[in-house]
C-alpha cells in the first residue's frame, strides 16, 4: 500500500491550505498532521478539517499535512511570520525584556534605528540597509503590539488598514481614474490639497512634528513653502544667508549651533503664518490655493 499524499501547507500563511490541493484535502478519508507541524497550526487544522496526528497505517487516499514554504506565497508572507514572533515574545511565557516595554520606553529605538538606516542607505550599503530597514519594521510591530494591549487601542492589522486607505485616497489619478496629474511635481500640488483636506489644515506648516533636528526642521519649511508656490526669491530671502556656514562659526566660538538653525526655522514659520493670515480664506471646505504672485502680493 502507498502512503498517504503529502501536502505541503506554509506556517507563515497560518491554516490556509495550497489552492491546488484544496479538493484532494476535501475528498480524503483522512487528514493526518505531521508531528513537525507547529502546534498551534496543527490545533487549527484539526478544528478545522477534523485532522488527526499522524500514526499507523494510514488508509488509501490520506493525505499528509506538513509544513514547508510555499514558493507561489504572495509578498509580504514573511511579514505574517514576523508579527506571530513579535506576538509570542511579547505574550505570558516569551521575552520577560520586551512584555516590560512601552511606547515611551521604546522612543529612544525608534530615533537610534531610524538613524542607523539613514546612514545605510546614505553610503549605499545593501546589506546594511536590508538589516536595519528589519530593525525599522521592529519598532512598527513592537508599538503596533503595544498599542493592541491597551482597552482604546489598535493592532498592526488596523495600521496597516489606514495605510492603505491613504495611500488609495492620496494617488486618485492611479486608483480612481481622475485626470489633472501626470508629472511628480503635478502629484506633489494634489498630495498637499488632499492631505490638507483630509487633516483640516488651515496651514502649510501644520502637522510638521517640531522634535526633529533643527536642519531638517528649517529644510521642512522650506519644502512646505515651496510646495505652496512660495516663490524661491522669498524663500531665500527668509533664510539667513550663508546658514551652512555660520553653523560652523557657531561651533568653533562655542555658540549653540542647533539653537540658531531652530531660531532660523522658528522665523521663517512665523513668517508664512502670518502671510498666510492675509491671503484669501479657503472656500466649501476645500484646501487653500495659492500661487506665487499671491504670496508676493502679501509678503510683507
Amino acid at each position: 500500500m502507498s502512503g498517504p499524499v503529502t501536502v505541503p501547507v506554509d506556517p507563515r500563511l497560518g491554516a490556509v491550505l495550497p489552492a491546488r490541493a484544496v479538493r484532494l484535502v476535501a475528498a480524503a478519508p483522512v487528514v493526518l498532521l505531521d508531528p513537525t507541524l507547529p502546534p498551534a497550526l496543527a490545533r487549527r487544522f484539526a478544528d478545522d478539517l477534523g485532522a488527526v496526528p499522524a500514526g499507523g497505517e494510514p488508509p488509501e487516499g490520506a493525505v499528509l499535512l506538513v509544513p514547508a514554504p510555499d514558493p507561489d506565497a504572495p509578498a509580504g508572507a514573511e511579514l505574517l511570520e514576523a508579527v506571530a514572533v513579535m506576538d509570542r515574545l511579547r505574550s505570558p511565557g516569551g521575552c520577560p525584556w520586551d512584555a516590560e516595554q512601552t511606547h515611551e520606553s521604546l522612543l529612544r529605538y525608534l530615533v537610534e534605528e531610524t538613524y542607523e538606516l539613514y546612514d545605510a542607505l546614505a553610503v549605499g550599503d545593501v546589506a546594511a540597509t536590508r538589516e536595519e530597514l528589519g530593525d525599522v519594521l521592529l519598532q512598527v510591530l513592537f508599538h503596533a503590539r503595544v498599542a493592541a494591549e491597551s482597552p482604546d487601542g489598535f493592532d498592526v492589522d488596523a495600521v496597516a488598514a489606514e495605510l492603505v486607505a491613504k495611500l488609495v485616497g492620496r494617488h486618485p489619478h492611479v486608483f480612481a481614474g481622475e485626470a489633472g496629474v501626470v508629472t511628480s511635481g503635478d502629484q506633489d500640488v494634489r498630495w498637499e490639497e488632499l492631505k490638507a483636506t483630509e487633516k483640516r489644515r488651515d496651514s502649510v506648516l501644520d502637522g510638521v512634528a517640531l522634535a526633529q533636528p533643527a536642519a531638517a526642521l528649517l529644510a521642512k519649511y522650506v519644502s512646505r513653502a515651496k510646495r505652496a508656490g512660495v516663490p524661491p526669491d522669498l524663500l531665500a530671502a527668509a533664510v539667513p544667508e550663508g546658514a551652512p556656514a555660520a553653523v560652523v562659526g557657531s561651533y568653533l566660538t562655542g555658540g549653540d549651533p542647533e539653537g540658531e538653525l531652530r531660531a532660523a526655522a522658528t522665523a521663517l514659520g512665523e513668517r508664512l503664518r502670518a502671510v498666510e493670515a492675509r491671503l484669501p480664506a479657503p472656500t466649501n471646505g476645500e484646501p487653500r490655493r495659492t500661487t506665487p504672485e499671491d504670496w508676493r502680493t502679501h509678503w510683507q
